[in-house]
């Protein structure tokens, strides 16, 4: 029986989500991945992911892990506003990528990235790291019972969770930070975020809570909007209205059926973080005579289940719950077997360039509530002024 393909690994960023989540999966998916080399702006952090892990070769210059000849697919794990100048970078190189979600922060650097992809040698593609959408129960269970409803009339998605410290200290990975970074690397990281917020807000000045609602959609918010959006088919019709009460972010949004006479329903979106130890994530979805939950915990620490809860009208009008699950593996793993799926069985992505460009194209809806509501609050705030 023939040895099956290893996917030889490149990780850019060792940071957190390196260091709890990736290097570890990876190094226990050794059947399908072999990590070559990694690289940090820190060289005592690259060094000691290199000695933990096993990684062969470690460097603090990118351009030297882009183009290791022994590298398959480079993992950009880096902080959001590098993610489109390394994920480019590793294209022009011929190397596969894997990028963390999200993609970028603006439409602009999302369209380069379409180009960048297009134009990559050795047919190398991108895949995008929304994990959510690869759990077991989300792609068996919950789109086999929404799919069962002939008519949705409301949905919710719901994200709130505390400190990620919480979690993170009982992952059982103790995660490493140091600061040996070069001189200005902070200033040149300010400077690239402001140009992209600014790009997202289409020249607007960025304000800081113009600032905090672009990194909050990127952040927490691309999880659940992605979700949302495989859920129910696409994007909203429209956004009606934002609340932007930081750290706390709020959407209603109008969608229409799919089916039958594609009548329109409500979607609340609601997130944001607190200092509370609880990790509250899930996607529900409510018919006339029946309702569909998935639930979220935590993914820093492996084996907690997503679970699917039904709950609808019996056949005697009692009603009947049942939880669903289908499988203990964490959504991390499941979203590096269908990586290594793709990229050498050629099956095809479902978290493409493409796919993360309807995020931020839902986000600048959702920026676009938030400046309309801001005029007309600016105008009401005048005409109360001159009473």
């Amino acid at each position: 029986m023939a040895e099956q393909k290893r996917l030889r690994v490149g990780i850019l960023g060792a940071g957190e989500v390196a260091q709890v989540i990736h290097l570890p999966t990876l190094t226990l998916l050794s059947s399908l991945f072999t990590l070559i080399s990694i690289c940090d702006i820190s060289l005592q952090t690259a060094l000691h992911c290199a000695t933990k892990f096993h990684i062969p070769h470690h460097t603090t210059f990118a351009p030297e892990l882009l183009t290791h000849p022994s590298v398959d697919v480079v993992f950009v794990l880096t902080s959001d506003e590098y993610h489109a100048p390394y994920t480019i970078a590793a294209l022009r190189a011929g190397k596969h990528v894997f990028v963390e979600k999200p993609l970028t922060l603006s439409l602009p650097s999302a369209h380069s990235l379409l180009a960048a992809e297009a134009s990559a040698p050795n047919g190398a593609r991108v895949f995008v790291g929304y994990m959510r959408r690869y759990a077991p129960s989300f792609v068996r269970a919950f789109h086999t019972e929404v799919h069962s409803i002939p008519r949705i009339l409301y949905a919710r998605v719901r994200d709130i969770i505390g400190p990620n410290a919480y979690f993170v200290g009982q992952s059982g990975t103790v995660p490493i930070r140091l600061a040996d970074f070069p001189e200005g690397a902070d200033v040149e990281r300010r400077d690239r975020v402001g140009a992209l917020v600014q790009e997202a807000w289409e020249g607007k000045e960025v304000t800081p809570e113009r600032m905090a609602y672009t990194r909050f959609l990127g952040g927490l918010g691309s999880h659940d909007l992605s979700l949302m959006r495989e859920t129910l088919g696409g994007l909203p019709e429209r956004v009606d209205a934002v609340a932007v009460h930081p750290p706390f972010y709020n959407a209603l949004m109008t969608y229409r059926n799919r089916r039958g006479g594609k009548e329109a329903f409500a979607v609340m979106y609601e997130s944001g973080v607190d200092d509370v130890p609880r990790f509250e994530a899930h996607v529900a979805v409510y018919g006339e005579k029946k309702s569909v939950e998935i639930r979220y915990d935590t993914p820093y620490v492996k084996g907690l289940p997503v679970v699917v809860v039904v709950e609808e009208k019996g056949e005697g009008g009692e009603k009947v719950r049942r939880e669903v699950m289908n499988s203990y593996e964490d959504a991390y793993t499941a979203e590096m077997r269908e990586l290594w799926g793709c990229l050498v069985e050629g099956r095809e992505c479902k978290t493409t360039v493409r796919d993360a460009v309807e995020d931020l194209r839902l986000f600048d809806m959702m920026y676009k509530a938030y400046d309309g509501q801001m005029g007309v609050n600016d105008k009401f705030e005048e005409k109360v002024a001159d009473v």
